[in-house]
């Protein structure tokens, strides 16, 4: 049976939203609809209206590979110019210390671990770093780490100001970004397992021989470990003869030497870890600012979900910034309490399509009483705050993201916290 235009996206909404199909896929749409109707350009018209389907969108997981190709930070030229800093908690308290600072120098691999009995705050890091690394190394040009508060705050930001040097923030839930310190975390953690695995408070005692064996060890993307790569030397295991002493220019000349080295084994390493990242990623679509986009839930706690149930995408939410080809910053609401910058691997396009038409807007606030009043669709919890209760309530138009706690006064129709 021919369908005219008119009514080709009534019918494909039919087949693909009916209670017999369930949202169907491209292919198993198409054969329905081939079963009993034709048109010229049916196969166009069903991959459009799909990919425009705001509620396979939002619940749909993607089998492709994720978007964004690898896109290393720039390799430095010397030791300590560009270092990276993360912190390791929920640690067994040693002698009143359970944080570990991590500060991994990007150029040499070599770190400086410092032990702390808490969080600190972005004045107490600046003070931890003049005063385990600054003085030994100088001042760096580019300080990498990831959002935590100590690195959003505006003292940190006037700190790094006043230093000359650039900060670095890795994106949200893209802990790929500060690699080097993850991965020296790793490390750390694994290290402090084989020697305190018997005495787990002990490790406090431990760490600096952790940062010893690191520091000693050769580094598979130099070549060198990261005493030779910084002071020129490897100290020796056993006593041995001592080597000819060399004069300040030859030494001058062999560090020169061995950084340029360095720096050619960096490249070649980060070279070759984008190629076979690249192999498993796409190329992420260009986003525009405003551009409407769909964010992951893969790591946003939704409230009062089953995490099977849950969707994989909420929004659409608007791109504010594009801050580089791999990161965007979203125009999020305050009540998701997440940092608005996401990798471009955990958000996707919305697509639009004249025979799927976008879901109504979120109906308005009605005045009612004086007040601003919106329309509930069910309440899903109850917790005691107070002297009274909250509700967790379903907003009418909106989605699970935008759910919040109310106080028992501010709901007006008796019949919901009945049912």
């Amino acid at each position: 049976m021919y369908v005219p235009t008119r009514v080709r996206g009534d019918l494909i909404h039919w087949v693909h939203t009916a209670k017999f199909s369930i949202h169907p896929g491209v292919g198993r749409t198409l054969a329905l609809i081939r079963r009993t109707f034709w048109w010229p350009s049916m196969y166009k018209d069903v991959r459009e209206y799909i990919n425009a389907c705001s509620i396979c969108a939002r619940n749909k997981s993607s089998n492709q590979p994720p978007a964004g190709l690898l896109n290393p930070l720039p390799v430095p030229t010397r030791p300590w110019s560009h270092i990276a800093l993360d912190f390791v908690t929920g640690l067994t308290p040693s002698n009143g210390f359970s944080v570990i600072l991590t500060v991994v120098d990007r150029f040499s691999k070599s770190c400086h671990l410092v032990p702390l009995k808490a969080l600190p705050s972005s004045a107490e890091t600046a003070q931890l770093l003049f005063k385990h690394v600054f003085c030994l190394h100088g001042i760096p040009s580019e300080i990498l780490s990831d959002r935590g508060p100590q690195f959003l705050s505006r003292v940190w930001k006037e700190f790094a100001h006043h230093l000359g040097a650039r900060v670095a923030l890795s994106s949200g839930f893209h802990p790929q970004t500060n690699g080097q310190c993850e991965r020296m975390n790793q490390e750390l953690e694994a290290m402090l397992r084989c020697v305190c695995s018997s005495n787990p408070s002990g490790w406090s005692s431990q760490l600096p021989w952790v940062e010893y064996a690191h520091n000693a060890h050769t580094s598979i993307s130099t070549g060198l470990s990261p005493f030779e790569t910084v002071l020129g030397y490897q100290p020796p295991l056993f006593p041995s003869n001592p080597d000819p002493p060399a004069t300040a220019p030859q030494f001058i000349r062999r560090a020169r030497r061995t950084w340029a080295q360095t720096t050619e084994a960096l490249q070649k390493t980060a070279d070759r870890n984008r190629r076979l990242a690249d192999r498993h990623r796409q190329p992420a679509p260009v986003y525009t600012p405003w551009q409407k986009v769909w964010l992951s839930t893969r790591d946003i706690r939704l409230k009062d979900t089953s995490r099977k149930l849950a969707p994989r995408f909420i929004g659409p939410y608007s791109i504010v910034d594009v801050i580089s080809p791999s990161t965007v910053r979203l125009a999020l609401p305050t009540s998701m309490r997440v940092q608005p910058v996401f990798h471009v691997s955990l958000i996707k396009p919305v697509l639009s399509s004249p025979l799927c038409p976008a879901p109504a807007p979120p109906l308005p606030a009605r005045l009612v009483g004086g007040s601003l009043v919106y329309p509930v669709r069910c309440l899903l919890d109850v917790r005691p705050r107070g002297r009274g209760f909250q509700y967790l309530v379903n907003w009418e138009g909106y989605g699970p993201e935008d759910r919040s706690w109310v106080p028992r006064s501010f709901i007006t129709d008796p019949d919901l916290i009945r049912d």
